[in-house]
Order: C-alpha cells, then structure tokens, then sequence
C-alpha cells in the first residue's frame, strides 16, 4: 500500500475487517496509531510510520546518527549511511531503546521550539507557524518536531505538512546536486588558483632573493658609507683639534701682524738708512780726497764735521734738527755744540710722536729740517710753526752732516 494512502481510507477498511470477524492485528499495522487523550504530545513511536522517514533524515545528520545509534545496538564500522537511516526508521514505528534515544534527542534539542509552541491551541494556528518557518527557510526541523507532536495537530495538516516537507527534501536535494556541480567547478579553479599560487611563489621566491641580494649590497654600500662617514668625522675632530690649537699659538695674532708690518717698515728705513750711508760714504771720500795732504797739515781732519770752517757761533742757542739719518744725530749734536750751541732732535714722526714736535719746536732758535727724512704732516707743521714764530729754519734736501753743517753756519748767520 502507498505511504499516501489516505488515513479514511484506512479507517473503512479496518471496520469492514473488524465487522468480517477477521482478525484484526494485521490489519491495525495499517492504520494510524491512537492520538493520546488530553494535550499530551505525541511521543515518536506514536506518529505515523510515514512521519519517521522524513522526521529522521531531517532532524539527525548520517554523522549524528550512527554515534547516538551506538548506545543501543552494535553494528559494523563499514555499514552504510543508507541502511543505518533505514534502520532507525523502521526501529521507530514501535517504542524500542533507539526510539526512545531519539525522542530524548529531540525533545532536548528543541525544548525551546517546542515550550514557545505551547501556547497554540488549534490547527490554525499551526498551520501559521508551519508557513511561517517555510518562507522564512529556517528552523524547519524544530518547527516540523513541535507541529507534528502537537495536541492541536489534525490530519489534514498533518498530510499537508508532510507534503511540504516532502517536496523540500526534492528542493534540497536538487540543490544539493547544484551545490555538487558548483563544487566540482570550484574544485577545478581551486586547483588552476592552486597552480597559479604555486607559479607566483616561485616568481615571490626569486624576488624575495633578489630583494635578498639588493638588500645585502644595499647593507654593504651603507657599511662602506658609515666607515667613510666616520673617518670624516675623526678627521673634522683633528682638523678642530689642529685649529684650536692655531687659535691658541696665535692668540696675539694681531699683536704679532703690527710688529711684522712695522718690522717690515722697519726693515725699508735700515735698507734706506744703507743707502744713505753708502751715499755718505761716497761724499767722506770726495771730501778726504780734496782735503790737502797729511804733510801740509799736521792735524788730520777725524771726520767731515771737523773740517767744517766754525764761522759762527750759536752763543748757547737750541739748534732743532727734524728729521736726519738715526747714524747721524752724534755728528749733528757734536757740529752744534763745537758751534756753542745746544742740540734737540725729532726724528719726524717716523718713530716718535708728532705731538711731541710742537713742545721742540716752542723750544728751539733755529730749525733745521731734513726734508728727505721726515714725513708730511711734519713737514707741513715745521713750516707754518716756523712761520708763525718767525724762527729761522733751513730745509735741507741732504741728510749728509757736512749739509747739516753748512745749514746750522747760515742759519747762525741769519739769527746774528
């Protein structure tokens, strides 16, 4: 007989059995078990065998299955998800120890389904709950356990629950060899990704050697930098070090370039203090040279001062000689004072002060300058001194003494 067989039809049947005097236990086997009295729920032996199949494969998955199948029967390792789905099944339709395991499974795991669906009180209201979990695509096997043990459950929804649930299982498992199809299709990318992965860890193992080796130069080059950074930097600290010192040797370097450029000038007066004495030396042999011999004149002339006449006489007068060659200045004092008079020099601003020329020039009767010797500024002072205080000076180009004796007898002449 079909599992649709309509329960009605059942019903007839076993009436006209139980009315023929037949025997009725075979003919019980194809009715629906008795509903309990009351709002008790049904437990899972008490629905209809038709129920088990669908009820079983959706609530247990195969792995599920065999492990809670294992505490109340033995059977093989090797035996298939097929026969032990059938087992359980047919292990339902009475209350065995499978069967009681089961229903301990279920009510456990949707205790909370099942306590919310408490409160329905008709098929309508099922029948709104079922729909709802349907559209919704979840909860479907704790909706299917709470509907199908419910008080409140009749026949007609019963037969269209199971309709459902039926042509979900067709749904599913149509899907199910979608799911497959796409599977095998994402196997085949997930091997070409797989190959294509492998060609670019080979391609990143080679550039990852290479950044190696661009990195170990890079390392090198940085080396050979920081040694070169760091010899220049000991040789900035020796170049301070050496500058420091400079610094400190030549503390007095200022000091030291005026005594150089005054040395220097110093150096320019001896070369022409030189040339005057050569010149000088010149005109001593020109003058011993027209001096009469040793044996007209017992008295040899020491030096040209000496052969200067003595025409006059100073009586005591200041003779102011500005200027003259330094060498001189004892032969100017000694033709002054063989002349009576007394003798002040000035070397004219060379060395000493030109301020001080003003207090020798109040001082002195006569002034001899020596024009070739002395600088500007006391050349422009003698001459308007002079002018202003009416004294005699004479301007000698020579630095010679016989010309400085020579300037002294007219300027004696002048001022007597």
């Amino acid at each position: 007989m079909s599992a649709a067989f309509p329960y009605a039809v059942l019903g007839d049947v076993a009436g006209f059995v139980r009315r023929a005097g037949v025997a009725a236990s075979p003919v019980d086997g194809l009715l629906p078990p008795p509903r309990p009295a009351g709002s008790r729920r049904r437990r899972l032996w008490e629905l209809p065998h038709k129920f088990h199949c669908p009820l079983v494969g959706v609530c247990f998955d195969c792995a599920e299955l065999r492990a809670l199948m294992r505490k109340t029967m033995c059977f093989p390792p090797e035996t298939s998800d097929f026969v032990l789905h059938t087992t359980a099944v047919g292990a339902c339709e009475t209350r065995t120890p499978l069967a009681e395991t089961l229903q301990k499974a279920l009510e456990k795991r949707y205790r909370l389904v099942v306590g919310d669906f408490a409160g329905l009180r008709s098929a309508a209201e099922l029948r709104a709950a079922w729909q709802a979990a349907v559209a919704d695509g979840a909860g479907i096997p704790a909706t299917l356990w709470a509907c199908w043990t419910h008080p409140a459950m009749d026949m007609a929804l019963e037969q269209e629950i199971f309709a459902d649930i039926h042509m979900i299982q067709h749904q599913v498992g149509a899907g199910t060899r979608a799911d497959l199809r796409a599977m095998e299709r994402l196997r085949a990318d997930h091997a070409e990704l797989r190959r294509q992965a492998a060609v670019q860890a080979v391609e990143l193992e080679a550039a990852r050697g290479e950044r190696d080796a661009a990195v170990r130069t890079a390392a090198k080059t940085v080396a050979g930098l920081r040694a070169e950074l760091a010899a220049a930097e000991a040789e900035r600290d020796r170049q301070a070090k050496a500058l420091a010192e400079l610094r400190r040797r030549v503390a007095d370097l200022d000091a030291r370039e005026t005594l150089a450029q005054r040395a220097a000038a110093a150096d320019e007066r001896a070369a022409a203090e030189r040339r005057r004495a050569d010149a000088l030396a010149a005109e001593l042999g020109r003058l011993r040279a027209a001096l009469p011999p040793p044996d007209a004149d017992p008295a040899p002339v020491a030096d040209a001062a000496e052969a200067l006449p003595a025409a006059c006489n100073l009586a005591g007068k200041c003779v102011l000689c500005v200027g003259g060659r330094t060498g001189a200045v004892d032969s100017y004092r000694e033709v002054v004072e063989q002349s009576g008079g007394r003798f002040v020099h000035h070397d004219g601003g060379v060395e000493e002060n030109l301020l001080r020329i003003d207090s020798a020039l109040a001082a002195a009767d006569i002034v001899i300058c020596q024009v070739g010797c002395i600088s500007h500024n006391a050349y422009w002072r003698v001459k308007a001194q002079c002018k202003r205080s009416g004294k005699p000076c004479m301007f000698v180009k020579s630095a010679g003494v016989s010309s400085f004796g020579r300037a002294v007898d007219c300027a004696g002449r002048l001022e007597s």
